[in-house]
């Protein structure tokens, strides 16, 4: 019981995580269609990437990510090179995605240049360029895949028309965030003491391995194939043989409480009495009611809840797209964030979530009021 209870203290989002899933269970009993309701493609590519990244730790693929990050000589265009890299990946390979490559890489190069003082906002401001950087394409997030589906006749070039406004004011702002970051010294500079570590010749199939499941894992997430699980034992087949150790090191508890989550959004989603509430006040609200149901249930359950509520689709997609500046559920994208943070710094969670909250209530509250103006003009 200690050991747990100390788990559970230590592991704050699996603690809040597991509370949510319980008075799911409890608002509604699980019936026969509550195992449908939980996004399996989601947890299993989850599983997928976070074996592939921990391959890549191990063998240093980022390597000449690092090497480039490395040339930069001040702390402003290192900022900017690493908040851009997750800003424009995050529009191909999804928001979660491209904070797992260049979140541990921000850690490594602020660390290496001991400057690790930058690391929190830095990352915060990552976060945002996820979350902001995404929502310009319809596979950029899950929740936009998801709502882009919905929306027939709707072309590829018509949804970036509407998303564009958003996705280059954030851009904007993005900078002018960087720049106050070091307002006291905008040329200061940084000097890495780390040299990364040279390939060694004899592990190069590895290399490659990982490589090529990292393109398996893309074309997974970008065509939402149904042959997922497929997919998955491929992965899980090839790290056994390439090696087994990898398992060991990935990070199961990210998965237990994104399963948490879908547990409780699942239960939400299947009760009569919150959709029949929902059915009568989600319409001509649908930009406020997205940002503050994903705050409960994150962005991506909470567009599956309000979509058949809807009536302004703009709405809806910009409140969820913005949902994620308000806290750490708002998107799932800022648990992997926080979860990748703490794995590196134990015990500094509080940390995290002080700093996050901070950087993205300040870029919430410049965005949240032209977003709501914006989401009048009609998708269709």
């Amino acid at each position: 019981m200690k050991k747990a209870f100390a788990l559970f203290k230590k592991e704050m989002m699996l603690s809040v995580s597991l509370i949510a899933a319980a008075a799911g269970l409890i608002i509604t009993p699980p019936g026969p269609g509550f195992l449908s309701g939980i996004d399996w493609r989601t947890l299993g590519t989850l599983l997928m990437m976070l074996c592939v990244l921990e391959g890549f730790k191990k063998e240093n693929v980022l390597r000449p990510l690092e090497n480039l990050g490395s040339k930069l000589g001040s702390c402003v265009s290192l900022s900017l090179f690493l908040i851009f890299g997750v800003f424009f990946t995050s529009m191909f390979v999804t928001n979660d995605v491209s904070l797992i490559i260049f979140v541990p890489l921000t850690v490594l190069l602020f660390r290496s240049g001991e400057k690790e003082r930058y690391i929190l906002p830095v990352i915060s401001m990552e976060n945002i360029a996820a979350i902001r950087g995404s929502l310009l394409t319809p596979f950029g997030s899950p929740q936009n895949l998801f709502l882009y589906g919905q929306a027939k006749g709707v072309s590829f070039a018509h949804f970036m028309l509407h998303m564009a406004p958003l996705s280059v004011m954030s851009a904007v702002l993005l900078v002018i965030f960087v720049f106050l970051l070091y307002r006291k010294n905008t040329k200061e500079r940084i000097v890495f003491t780390h040299e990364s570590e040279a390939w060694k010749k004899e592990r190069r199939p590895q290399r490659v391995t990982y490589i090529a499941l990292f393109v398996l894992v893309m074309i997974v997430i970008v065509t939402r194939t149904h042959l997922w699980w497929a997919a998955l034992i491929a992965v899980a087949a090839a790290i056994l043989i390439a090696d087994r150790r990898i398992f060991l090191r990935v990070d199961y508890v990210l998965i237990l409480t994104f399963l948490c989550f879908f547990v409780f959004s699942s239960s939400i989603a299947g009760n009569e009495k919150i959709s029949a509430f929902l059915s009568a006040s989600v319409a001509g609200r649908e930009y406020w009611w997205a940002i503050g149901l994903s705050q409960i249930i994150s962005n991506v359950p909470a567009s599956i809840v309000l979509y058949p509520f809807t009536k302004n689709f703009a709405g809806l997609i910009y409140g969820a797209d913005t949902a994620g500046l308000c806290s750490l559920i708002g998107s799932l994208a800022s648990v992997i964030n926080y979860r990748i943070y703490v794995r590196e710094y134990p015990g500094r969670g509080k940390d995290f979530v002080r700093v996050f909250t901070l950087v993205s209530w300040a870029f919430f509250a410049v965005v949240a009021i032209p977003g709501y103006f914006l989401s009048k003009w009609k998708f269709f």
